[in-house]
This record gives C-alpha cells, sequence and structure tokens, in this order.
C-alpha cells in the first residue's frame, strides 16, 4: 500500500504541476508554442500507455525511480490537454481581458486569473490519474519491470503467488493483493466521480 501510495501521489503531483503549466502557456500564447506542446501530446497519445511505459522501464531498466519517471511521461498529456482547452475558454472572459487592457503581467494573468479556472478539473483528474498509477505501477511490478524484492509491492505479490491461484486453501495469496489494487482502484475513481459532480455547476439545479 507504501508503494502504490507513493506512486499515485508523485506520478500525479508531477505530471499534473508539469501538465498545467505546458497546457496553461500553450492554450493562453497559441500560435507555434501551442503547436509544438499539441504535436507533442498527440504523438505521446498515439503510443499505448502501458506499452509505452513498459518500454521506458525495460530500456532505463527495473526501479522505483524508473517506474515513476516512465508513468509521469504518458501522464502530463492528459493533464495537459484539459488545462489547455480550459485556457482557451478562459483567456476570452471579460475579467482577463480587463487585466490584460490594465497593464497586468502575462505571469499574473496566469497564476491568478487563468489557471484557478481549470483547478476543479484538474483536481478530477488527478484522482481519477492516482488510479491509473496505481494500475501502472502494480502492472511493471506483476511483470517484473517496478518495485523490486524486498521491497513489497501489490504487483509482485500478484506475480509470485499466481501459481496458487486454483490451489485450495492457498488462492488468497493471490486473491489477497488483487483485491486490495481492485478496491483501491475503485475507491479512487468514486472519489473522481464525486468531485466530478460536486464541481458540475450546469448541471446542478437552482
Amino acid at each position: 500500500a507504501r508503494i502504490s501510495f507513493l506512486v499515485g501521489f508523485t506520478v500525479v503531483l508531477v505530471s499534473a504541476l508539469v501538465g498545467t503549466m505546458l497546457g496553461a502557456v500553450a492554450g493562453y500564447f497559441g500560435g507555434r508554442i501551442d503547436d509544438v506542446v499539441s504535436r507533442v501530446i498527440d504523438t505521446l497519445l498515439a503510443f499505448p500507455g502501458l506499452l509505452l511505459a513498459i518500454a521506458l522501464v525495460a530500456v532505463l531498466g527495473p526501479s522505483l525511480v524508473n517506474v515513476l519517471f516512465a508513468l509521469t511521461i504518458i501522464g502530463w498529456v492528459g493533464y495537459a490537454r484539459l488545462v489547455r482547452g480550459q485556457v482557451l475558454r478562459a483567456r476570452e472572459f471579460e475579467y482577463v481581458q480587463a487585466a490584460r487592457a490594465l497593464g497586468a503581467s502575462t505571469t499574473r494573468i496566469l497564476l491568478k486569473h487563468v489557471i484557478p479556472t481549470a483547478l476543479p478539473a484538474v483536481l478530477v483528474q488527478g484522482t481519477l490519474g492516482m488510479a491509473g498509477a496505481i494500475i501502472g505501477e502494480a502492472s511493471l511490478s506483476f511483470l517484473g519491470l517496478g518495485v523490486q524484492p524486498p521491497t513489497p509491492s501489490w504487483g509482485t505479490m500478484l506475480n509470485d503467488h499466481r501459481a496458487y491461484l486454483l490451489t485450495p486453501g492457498k488462492a488468497f495469496l493471490a486473491l489477497a493483493p488483487g483485491i486490495c489494487i481492485m478496491v483501491m482502484v475503485l475507491a479512487f475513481n468514486l472519489l473522481g466521480n464525486g468531485l466530478r459532480d460536486a464541481f458540475d455547476v450546469k448541471g446542478k439545479t437552482v
């Protein structure tokens, strides 16, 4: 559980920071900056995320740091695309144009007026990203590319005990880590759905 939480929080935090900044800059300035960031996003999205993570870890070597790096590489693009769309809409708001007309700096406009409009969506994306990062870490560890023994990992435990899955009296050795992964992923998915409903102002009746 400690490894899963560590991987999940670290990947979501770094991915959200990188994706938010790149998405905000691309959406606000547009032009060539937007084209470059958008092409990078499209290129990374063209690859299946887990396969790309497996390839990166296979090249760099199995370790916790490399797992964090690989999952972050495939994770930030979702935040960048989300924030870019929010910023494209927010930059046309009247108070943003007023701040620009009053001579506010670009940094102040982005940090004080534009990026905060995307934070609720980023928070929801982050909770769902936690579930994805936990599954990604478990998958890599199951394949022997993640956290290495003696550090415990649910994915490693699944791989070590899968032979006992159909053995009477020992099936729990494989079922227990699988159930833990399922419960944690389900919890974060439900949390994400709840936050999305809470922030959905348009869907609420007055």
